[in-house]
């Protein structure tokens, strides 16, 4: 006999349709997975005779073949457990389910028939609902909640394949899985910026970086603060829209990292710098989200910058431009979304304490070694340079600055005047070169960034991010119109070299 399940395949962040074709037929006993599947679908035989022999189901001793179709399409994971074990029921006459054909399944089995979670449950609820023809959907019953979040599916949990005879032939049903909730809070549990004592400057940078959107590189000292600051930027950023959190939960889940509840506010992701290329981009057959991906709609810290392989740091440059990451391998390209805000760390030298300090014992040579780790092209894409210096002693153990609450509220109405310029979920950083003089600024300001310009060999790229720059500075003040102290300031926050 022959029957017929369905199901889907995780591609990057996004759920490909899978229909998973069982024929039981007389021959030699036999157990054969066909349809370019990986290492981990082919292993699924394994399991599937393994849990229907544990859970009370007699495992046929004929030639079994599972189809995994469409044939070009590889398939990869152990989520197509459940199906071929549903259809395998069905094909041998073990199992009557006149609603198979219209209901999808994903699931990982364990040897003892318990269905395990996977990854991706969200994605392929949402592909669910845009499939014609399917209205259901059975996952393992750790992945309810998160799938729930998909409107216009049914979703079941079980988890035990033994759940799977009563559930078809309608003798039980367990209750609709409560959608996740999608905390919507603030800060999302980030530390507070009243942390950061002695540090004007680079709170300002911090607060202009968070308003618009604008990518930040801190040099400094090891000890300054950088990093403390690094990690305070998620607090004084807007609260996620509803939209955005689902986009952030649909990534975490494909990545493994949404374990039955969202910790709310934005993603804040932190990678080692050995990290490789493939690893902060993304990559893989099929392609698996980087670094960049996973903090969509949240901050990419990069501590130690210098420190990290030059061919991982200019991967960047494209990401950093479009807000997207193309990957393109044999058969297949996939686009991934990563709109974050780069925050990066450095030292000013190998030893870290700068050419200005005495007890600095670089060589000048090595000084343009390392500094060279971070090109001028990639370099022409970060929107502020903080020189961030050891605070006094007195700042340390004086009273708290400013606590993000206060921060985040002026952040807010910087934003707010954004999305009504630009349109929703848009920012500064977002803004196109004709968007970027368009914004009105005065005579006198466009007359100083045109004196910058020559003086300072900017580039074009430069000329326009530092508008953009100089327009979310008006944001924060309120102005309508840019004038030369947001110009000045502006063209202050890009100078990478020390005045």
């Amino acid at each position: 006999m022959l029957a017929t399940a369905r199901s889907f395949t995780l591609d990057g962040i996004s759920a490909r349709p899978v229909r998973v074709e069982v024929d039981v037929h007389r021959g030699l006993p036999a157990f054969s997975i066909v349809g370019l599947a990986d290492t981990a679908v082919r292993e699924a035989r394994e399991r599937v005779r393994a849990a229907l022999v544990n859970c009370g189901y007699e495992f046929p001793l004929r030639r079994i073949v599972a189809n995994l179709a469409p044939a070009s399409l590889r398939k990869a994971g152990p989520a197509l457990d459940l199906p071929i074990a549903a259809a395998l029921l069905a094909a041998s006459g073990q199992l009557t389910w006149e609603r198979l054909a219209d209901t999808a399944l994903a699931g990982e089995l364990a040897l003892d028939g318990t269905v395990r979670p996977v990854q991706g449950a969200l994605a392929m609820a949402e592909e669910a609902a845009r499939t014609d023809g399917l209205s259901g959907m059975v996952v393992p019953e750790a992945n309810g909640p998160e799938a729930a979040l998909a409107d216009g599916v049914d979703v079941v949990g079980i988890d035990s394949l033994t759940q799977l005879r009563p559930l078809a032939e309608g003798e039980w049903r367990p209750p609709a899985p409560r959608p996740l909730a999608l905390e919507l809070s603030p800060n999302g549990g980030a530390p507070d910026l009243a942390d950061l004592r002695g540090q004007e400057h680079l709170r300002l940078a911090l607060e202009v970086a968070a308003a618009g959107g604008h990518s930040l590189l801190m040099v400094g000292p090891p000890g300054a603060g950088k990093s403390l600051a690094a990690r305070r930027l998620p607090s004084i950023m807007p609260p996620l829209s509803h939209g955005e959190a689902l986009e952030v939960a649909r990534i975490a889940s494909a990545c493994g990292r949404l374990d039955g509840a969202a910790s709310g506010g934005r993603p804040f992701r932190a990678p080692h710098h050995t990290l490789s290329a493939a690893g902060l981009i993304g990559g893989g057959n099929p392609p698996r989200a980087g670094e960049v991906t996973m903090a969509h709609r949240g901050v990419l810290f990069l501590d130690e910058l210098c420190e990290f392989r030059r061919d991982s740091l200019e991967a960047l440059r494209a990401p950093l431009e479009t807000g997207t990451v193309s990957i393109a391998r044999s058969g297949s390209w996939r686009r991934l979304p990563c709109r974050f805000l780069l925050v990066a760390a450095a030292n000013p030298c190998p030893c870290g304490r700068g050419d200005r300090d005495p007890d600095c014992d670089c060589a000048p040579v090595d000084v343009r070694r390392y500094q060279g780790r971070l090109s001028g092209a990639l370099a022409d894409r970060i929107d502020i340079v903080a020189r961030v210096a050891q605070p006094r002693a007195a700042a340390i153990a004086g009273e708290a600055g400013e606590a993000s609450a206060g921060v985040r509220e002026r952040v807010m109405a910087a934003r707010a005047l954004q999305e009504a310029r630009l349109g929703p979920g848009r920012c500064n950083a977002e803004m196109t070169p004709a968007e970027a003089r368009a914004c009105p600024v005065s005579g006198a300001a466009l007359a100083d960034l045109g004196a910058a310009y020559e003086r300072d060999r900017l580039s074009g790229r430069a000329h326009d991010r530092v508008l953009r720059l100089t327009r979310t500075l008006a944001d924060l003040a309120g102005l309508e119109e840019a004038g030369r102290e947001q110009m000045s300031l502006a063209i202050g926050l890009r100078r990478r070299e020390p005045e």
